[in-house]
């Protein structure tokens, strides 16, 4: 049989302290004095006392300790991302008041070792949960997950009225990158889009794949682009990774007769894959072919270029959507943010050196 666990109360005899005293020791929401706290923790070493047990005070909150981050894509593709890695770094930041942990989770019942159904929206126990994008499939899932009363913030989707919104000016700000590709001239341009949906193959976007989007960012980043390109061929790249980036660019340049005098990418690391692709195909960037990006991210192994390319905020997304998160659990009220992308002129944009 193990031996019992230490508790505050102990570790308050054996320091001749108060329960009540040797708790703020731990807490740090009370100070105490200098002689007190390194008796209580003399005390606390003692006796193997490592802390309170965070089960808990769980149990006191009535809460898991646990906001849910859900995710429409393969977790590993997600965070070989830099946008999706800063804007887990500002929701971890923004969650640390109520000093949660975050589970990471795709929206689909994946079998786990032993065949045991791994945890998802609808069953993990969570205080809250943050959708990345709302897809069909996700909002398949809503509706049980808001019946728990589990509140939702989303970023970068629609999850329906009364669920807060971290959004971004996707479409204004790819409209602006395309007005800027043509006030340089070019009128043969391409694009290269994000997934259309989610474990989509890659493959050029005809219009019923086109009308049959249902990832916001790409059909908002398309949109933007069609607003000034409106019969731009589109080629989908099936993730926004370099490899994908070069695959749509060898695609996109495989007819020399028809290859674009700009290709307009909808990710840096996607653009990043393109130059290479370009440089495969004996092609200089810009000279032969203007390459612009989306995000503002830093892509390694990428100079001498900088992409000409749109920054967005992607840290501070992620802080915006734990700081409703955190509202919500108080009882407070959570605003909807709409944050809005700069450009950043590179050396990858140029006018055409041929019609």
């Amino acid at each position: 049989m193990s031996a019992r666990r230490a508790t505050i109360s102990d570790v308050a005899r054996e320091a001749r302290v108060s329960p009540s005293t040797a708790s703020v020791v731990f807490s740090g929401k009370t100070p105490v004095s200098d002689v007190t706290r390194s008796r209580v923790l003399a005390a606390a070493a003692s006796l193997g006392y490592t802390g309170p047990d965070p089960r808990a005070a769980s149990l006191r909150r009535g809460r898991s300790g646990i906001v849910g981050v859900v995710f429409e894509e393969h977790l590993g593709t997600a965070f070989l991302d830099p946008v999706k890695t800063l804007m887990m770094d500002g929701l971890t930041e923004g969650v640390a008041p109520l000093g949660a942990g975050l589970l990471l989770l795709r929206d689909t019942h994946v079998a786990a070792e032993g065949n045991s159904p791994a945890p998802t929206l609808t069953t993990a126990p969570l205080d809250a949960a943050v959708l990345i994008g709302c897809s069909g499939r996700l909002r398949e899932s809503l509706t049980a997950v808001l019946a728990r009363g589990i509140p939702v913030v989303v970023i970068e989707g629609d999850a329906g009225d009364g669920i807060p919104r971290i959004d971004l000016d996707n479409r204004e700000a790819q409209r602006q990158m395309a007005s800027h590709v043509s006030s340089l001239g070019h009128r043969r341009v391409a694009i290269v889009t994000l997934p259309t949906n989610a474990d989509s193959p890659p493959g050029w976007v005809d219009a019923d794949r086109e009308a049959g989007i249902t990832v916001d960012v790409t059909r908002l980043r398309l949109s933007g682009t069609r607003d000034i390109f409106p019969e731009a061929p589109a080629y989908a790249a099936a993730a926004s990774s370099i490899d994908e980036g070069m695959n749509a660019g060898r695609v996109v340049f495989a007819d020399a007769a028809s290859r674009p005098t700009a290709v307009i990418a909808h990710s840096d690391l996607l653009a990043a894959g393109i130059i290479r692709a370009a440089e495969e195909a004996g092609l200089r960037v810009p000279e032969d072919v203007s390459v612009t990006g989306f995000d503002g991210v830093t892509v390694d192994g990428l100079a001498p270029y900088q992409l000409t390319t749109m920054r967005q905020p992607a840290t501070e997304k992620g802080r915006a959507a734990g700081d409703a998160v955190v509202a919500m659990l108080e009882e407070r009220d959570a605003v909807s943010v709409r944050f809005t992308c700069t450009f950043r002129a590179g050396n990858t944009a140029a006018a055409p050196t041929t019609d």
